[in-house]
């Protein structure tokens, strides 16, 4: 889901806190895992095996349906982040899985990409280094806030990012010439723009995060998740 950091002054459970202070720990309200916005997710989720038939799927068809099942999959993004906040069903499980299925069905696109031979090259490699790197260090960095009663948002640059690599990688599973366009040049050239904002809206991230620490506010936009 998206990405916009401001500040939020949004109370977190700190169990470590209380305990110091001689309060009781404040208690997580118990969620219903199986809401409509989860079961979108862990849809998302289930997509992300068949992307490793990639290798074994390069006809113009075969393509195609690679294609297909990973804009399926990446549009759901949308909808079950704007279901979650229409139904005001946000859940603790749905912050987690969310992000973790966008991670998920990327990272495999991409490393099958390169397994079947569609993404090869020194340049092509730094960009997935790049990109796989990236996604490591802000999950991360959102760990260590987590731990310090902190939320890292996200911001338009992630949203932007997100955008081009799904973009990117959809044009790259297509592959072959698709509606009278070169598909693969223009998923190649999408996967650099979405490189250069990779390595921008991870500066973002943790410029703001270690800006912020001082004051020790929740870095929040009060979304249900995060795209990127």
């Amino acid at each position: 889901m998206s990405e916009a950091g401001t500040l939020s002054n949004r109370p977190v459970a700190r169990p470590d806190l209380a305990a110091s202070s001689g309060a009781a720990a404040l208690p997580f309200e118990r969620e219903r895992l199986w809401n409509l916005p989860n079961t979108i997710t862990m849809m998302r989720i289930a997509i992300v095996p068949t992307l490793f038939f990639i290798p074994y799927s390069l006809s113009k068809t075969g393509s195609a349906v690679m294609a297909w099942l990973f804009i399926v999959a990446a549009s759901s993004d949308l909808l079950d982040g704007w279901l979650a906040r229409r139904s005001n069903e946000v859940t603790r499980i749905g912050k987690l899985l969310d992000p973790l299925a966008d991670k998920l069905l990327i990272t495999t696109a991409l490393v099958m990409l390169m397994a079947a031979g569609r993404l090869t090259g020194f340049w092509v490699g730094l960009m997935l280094v790049v990109i796989i790197g990236r996604e490591l260090a802000v999950t991360g960095l959102r760990g260590i806030a987590s731990s310090q009663g902190q939320v890292v948002g996200a911001s338009w640059q992630g949203k932007l990012k997100a955008v081009s690599q799904n973009i990117a990688v959809g044009a790259l599973l297509f592959h072959h010439e698709t509606l009278g366009l070169p598909a693969h040049e223009i998923g190649l050239t999408l996967l650099a723009l979405a490189s250069a904002l990779t390595l921008w809206s991870g500066y973002v991230y943790f410029a703001e995060f270690f800006g912020n620490s001082s004051n020790h506010a929740p870095i929040d936009n009060g979304d249900a998740g995060d795209p990127a």
